[in-house]
């Protein structure tokens, strides 16, 4: 695997919010950190962790490979995503760095963009660990 291969799966376990999918992307024992201070290992953390993204509809995903070797590489991506739910809201309003929108009960949840940097090693055909830097907030309108 390399970096091009593990981001077009990433985004489509985003895209079609499969957590199975995501997890096979990784080894037995992979590592995802979702922030520098969180880290899920083997498939049955990944695919808790992803379940998240069926709480999202109409997820949109682009990356960019910004450098890449035989073992590692690292991506920009960018992705919009239609919050489908008072809990996602809540979790990402709970996020380091960000901070609750102004809605009242009933207002209609918001589109929210994220923006971030991938790291990547390979062992073999899989990806042994991915680290994601990034930020988020609500689409402007």
């Amino acid at each position: 695997m390399n970096i091009e291969e593990f981001m077009h799966g990433y985004k489509a376990a985003w895209e079609q919010r499969d957590p199975a999918m995501f997890a096979a992307l990784f080894t037995p024992d992979g590592r995802y950190h979702n922030t520098p201070f969180q880290v899920q290992r083997g498939a049955e953390q990944l695919v808790e962790y992803w379940k998240r993204v069926q709480l999202q509809e109409d997820v949109r995903v682009t990356f960019a490979v910004l450098a890449s070797t035989a073992t590692s590489g690292i991506a920009h991506w960018h992705v919009t995503y239609q919050v489908a739910s008072e809990e996602l809201f809540r979790i990402w309003a709970r996020s380091t760095g960000t901070s609750l929108v102004a809605r009242k009960p009933g207002d209609p949840l918001p589109r929210m963009v994220l923006d971030g940097i991938l790291q990547a090693s390979f062992s073999g055909k899989l990806c042994a660990e991915a680290r994601i830097w990034w930020h988020s907030m609500p689409q402007p309108a």
